[in-house]
């Protein structure tokens, strides 16, 4: 397959999940990734497809071939840790979720997104002083509500060890 029929056959793809015609898009996708097994992009695209139809197992193999592979934008590779990330998460595999985030926010650090779901993962894992600290540092740094704001300093303060009494 040459690649100007690999991209009518992908955007045709991409349009008919935007379009809500998700199963069918699946599908194709399915069909392209079978075909263009290096292509990351593809790869990226089929494991949204499966996400967003609620079949994160499925997802899983092409959010992982997305990433190992070379070619996909800032903004895909973004979100491919995203969906990989919070997929392991739905799927109890709250370690590899870690893992994931923690890479992803390595990598976007100004990602409030990323920051969030790794906050969630690592509450799943237990380790909840994090989670809080991470989320506490997220409402301080992006909150526009006049009271939190008026706290910012405070709350980054607290926020790196809940447990200090004086």
């Amino acid at each position: 397959m040459n690649d100007e029929t690999r991209n009518r056959l992908l955007a045709a793809a991409v349009a008919l999940r935007e379009g809500g015609r998700r199963e069918e898009a699946r599908a194709r996708l399915v069909e392209l990734a079978a075909a263009r097994p290096d292509d990351a992009e593809v790869a990226y695209q089929t494991a949204w497809a499966h996400d967003v139809l609620e079949l994160e197992a499925a997802a899983v193999p092409h959010y992982e071939r997305a990433l190992a592979l070379p070619g996909l934008t800032e903004e895909d590779r973004r979100g491919a840790f995203l969906g990989l990330g919070s997929t392991y998460r739905v799927l109890g595999r709250y370690e590899e979720a870690v893992a994931t985030l923690r890479t992803g926010t390595d990598a976007f650090p100004a990602d409030g997104a990323l920051r969030t779901f790794l906050a969630m993962a690592l509450f799943n894992t237990g380790a909840h002083h994090e989670s809080a600290r991470l989320l506490l540092e997220l409402v301080a740094t992006t909150s526009e509500d006049p009271s939190v704001r008026a706290y910012r300093r405070a709350i980054q303060h607290y926020a790196q060890d809940l447990d200090a009494v004086v």
